[in-house]
C-alpha cells in the first residue's frame, strides 16, 4: 500500500495518448460562446421583466432578441458539428438526466424556443403578449443552465483538464456568458437607468470571470500540477492569458470612459473578444490534455492511491 510520500511515476506506454482527442471542430467553441451569451440574454431579460418591466421595456425586448438570435445560431452551430439535423432530432427522443448530452439538448431546445416567441410577441399587445411575457419568464429559467451547461457537458469525459476543473469550470462559463451578454447589451442605446443597471451587471459578472478562471487554473491542477499546463503553455494558454487580457482591458476602458458611447462600444468589442478568447482556450486545452499520455497516467495513478489510503 502507498503513502503519501510515495512519489506519482509518470511512466506511459511509449508516450502515445491514453485517451482520444476530441473530435470537435471550430463549431463546438463557438456554440459555447453563442449557447451561453443566449441563455445569459434571456435570464437576464426575464428577471428585468419581473423586477422593472415597464421602465426596461427596450432593454427587456434587445435580450429577448439576442436570446432569440443566440438560440437559432446555437442550434445551427451544433447541427452543423453533428453532420446532419436529425442527429440533433434524436437527441429529443428521450430525457435522460443523467447525461449531460441530453440535459443540454433539452435545454437548447426549451430555451430557444422560449426566446423565439418571447421575441415574437414584443412587437405585440394584448393577449399575445401576455402569453410573450410568460414565454419570456420560461426562458429565462431555461436560460440560466444553458449559460454553463457546457462546462458540465466537457467536465463529464475523461480528459484530465476538464475533468480536474468540474466544480468551478461551470462557473466560469455562467460568469463569462453573463459578462458577453452584457457587453453586447451595453453598446446599445437604451436610456441612463438601463444602461447603469447592464453596466454595474457586466462589472459585476466580469470580475466574477477573473476569479473564476484562477479558480479554474488551481482547481485542474490540484492533485496532478500537470494536468494544468494546457492553460499555461501552448495555443491554449496564449489564448487563456488573452482572455484574461482582454477582460481587464474591458474592465479598465469602461470605467475610464464612463457612460461615452465610442467607450461603451470598445469595451463591449474586449469583453466579448476575451469571452470568445475563453471558449477557444478550453476547447484547445482539452484537445492537449488529451494528447498528453503523461498528464492522463499520473492522475489514474493518483486517483488510485487515493483510493487505497481510504482502504
Amino acid at each position: 500500500m502507498s503513502d503519501d510520500t510515495t512519489p506519482v511515476t509518470s511512466t506511459t506506454y511509449y508516450d502515445r495518448p491514453a485517451i482520444k482527442e476530441p473530435v470537435w471542430t471550430w463549431e463546438v467553441p463557438a456554440y459555447f460562446y453563442v449557447g451561453g451569451v443566449a441563455g445569459a440574454a434571456a435570464a437576464i431579460g426575464a428577471l428585468l421583466q419581473l423586477l422593472d418591466g415597464e421602465e426596461s421595456e427596450a432593454l427587456v425586448r434587445r435580450c429577448r432578441d439576442l436570446a432569440a438570435f443566440g438560440g437559432v445560431a446555437g442550434s445551427a452551430l451544433l447541427i452543423s458539428d453533428l453532420g446532419r439535423p436529425e442527429r440533433f432530432l434524436n437527441m429529443l427522443r428521450v430525457f435522460k438526466p443523467s447525461s449531460p448530452l441530453s440535459v443540454g439538448s433539452w435545454i437548447l431546445a426549451l430555451a430557444s424556443s422560449m426566446s423565439g416567441a418571447a421575441a415574437l410577441s414584443s412587437r405585440t399587445s394584448g393577449l399575445v403578449r401576455r402569453l410573450g411575457d410568460m414565454a419570456g419568464i420560461g426562458a429565462g429559467l431555461a436560460g440560466l443552465p444553458l449559460s454553463g451547461y457546457t462546462a458540465v457537458l466537457v467536465s463529464d469525459t475523461v480528459v484530465p483538464v476538464w475533468r480536474e476543473s468540474r466544480k468551478t469550470l461551470p462557473g466560469l462559463f455562467v460568469a463569462s456568458s453573463t459578462g458577453a451578454a452584457c457587453s453586447l447589451l451595453e453598446a446599445g442605446a437604451f436610456t441612463e437607468k438601463e444602461l447603469t443597471a447592464v453596466r454595474r451587471l457586466g462589472t459585476i459578472a466580469q470580475v466574477a470571470e477573473l476569479f473564476a478562471a484562477k479558480a479554474v487554473e488551481k482547481e485542474a491542477g490540484r492533485r496532478v500540477e500537470r494536468v494544468a499546463r494546457p492553460y499555461q503553455e501552448g495555443v491554449s494558454g496564449a489564448m487563456w492569458k488573452a482572455s484574461t487580457s482582454l477582460t481587464v482591458a474591458s474592465l479598465a476602458v469602461d470605467t475610464i470612459t464612463g457612460k461615452r458611447r465610442s467607450g461603451r462600444i470598445a469595451a463591449a468589442l474586449l469583453g466579448t473578444t476575451g469571452s470568445v478568447c475563453l471558449r477557444v482556450a478550453v476547447w484547445q486545452a482539452g484537445r492537449s490534455s488529451a494528447r498528453d499520455p503523461r498528464a492522463t497516467f499520473e492522475l489514474q495513478r493518483m486517483q488510485e492511491r487515493d483510493g487505497n489510503q481510504k482502504h
